[in-house]
């Protein structure tokens, strides 16, 4: 009957050639006719045995029996049949529920089709969203959470300038200057996993990060101080490959700062506060491939490197304040 109907039909003597024309990745399939006395493994053992797979248990399953039991029939449809048929078997009721299982069947494939391409989609969202914010923030958003402000007691601010860029900016091509960014900061995207730095943005040619936040971290000063001693050691590799000869002044300050995410839709990862100001002072007022670094910051890591101590600085909006060069490890 069902050749007939021009199906493709594969039969099998007993449970054990069933699972071995199952298990054949080359073959498709659609539906299973299943009799419930077999030589062996009888139907209703294979039907578990079947659903209890995440490779067939999606198959819909007609069981066919001689045996006309109301309680044979629930029993397999609770354990997942699709239908059932007496033997021996009509005609036209077989046509009509093998058109009404294969029927279902492809729903449920376009169902699942559908679910796989919503999850790749949600995928790809949530990476996006990584890429904007930390983990922790991307989190509480999805939540629900907002607006979301945090007040963090002890941080560590570095601000990154590249010196020459102004200059390098007139004279290429803009395709030409964005590749030269993205190579650079490329580079120092990369050193922040080593020491669980946060990312903050970028503005023009000058690289924002920051360590304790979102999580605390007790180390987030010499984390950060790390990471300014590794993006100055990879500058001359950086003007070596791309054939410049760019210089980069670094500020660092430490104290608390306010958190938070700004915006509905194009919305950011940003700090503000007191300490965030003198970071970037302390890089506008430094030096060109020195480590500039605040009293506060200072005071945090001495014993852990070396220092120069500068004179006093006129700070605008701070006034006379005390500041370091950070040379490197003791």
């Amino acid at each position: 009957i069902l050749e007939q109907s021009k199906h493709n039909v594969s039969t099998a003597l007993n449970a054990s050639k069933a699972l071995n024309i199952l298990s054949d990745k080359s073959k498709t399939i659609d539906l299973i006719l299943l009799d419930l006395i077999m030589p062996g493994m009888n139907g209703m053992e294979l039907l578990q045995k079947l659903k209890k797979d995440e490779n067939t248990n999606h198959i819909p399953v007609i069981m066919l029996s001689a045996l006309d039991e109301i309680d044979t029939i629930v029993e397999c449809i609770n354990l997942g049949a699709e239908d059932f048929l007496i033997k021996p078997v009509n005609r036209v009721l077989l046509r009509a529920r093998l058109n009404n299982a294969l029927e279902k069947k492809h729903l449920r494939d376009k169902e699942l089709k559908y679910q796989k391409e919503i999850k790749k989609e949600q995928q790809k969202s949530e990476t996006l969203l990584l890429n904007i914010l930390p983990g922790s923030i991307a989190e509480r958003l999805k939540d629900g959470e907002t607006p979301i402000a945090d007040d963090i007691d002890n941080a560590t601010v570095l601000f990154a300038d590249l010196k020459e860029f102004t200059t390098l900016s007139s004279e290429m091509k803009a395709q030409d200057l964005v590749m030269l960014l993205n190579n650079v900061f490329s580079v120092f995207d990369g050193l922040l996993a080593k020491y669980t730095l946060e990312k903050i943005k970028t503005i023009g040619d000058n690289y924002m990060l920051a360590g304790g936040i979102p999580e605390p971290n007790e180390k987030h000063a010499e984390h950060v101080a790390e990471m300014a001693l590794d993006m100055l050691d990879s500058l001359p590799n950086i003007n070596k490959e791309t054939q410049n000869s760019m210089q980069m002044r670094i500020g660092i300050n430490s104290g608390p700062v306010s958190a938070g995410v700004i915006g509905n839709k194009k919305f950011i990862y940003d700090l503000w506060g007191d300490t965030v100001n003198v970071a970037s002072r302390m890089e506008s007022f430094g030096i060109n491939n020195h480590i500039h670094v605040s009293e506060s910051t200072y005071q945090i890591i001495k014993e852990l490197y070396e220092f120069e101590k500068l004179k006093k600085l006129d700070i605008p909006g701070k006034g006379k304040m005390q500041t370091y060069l950070l040379e490197g490890r003791i």
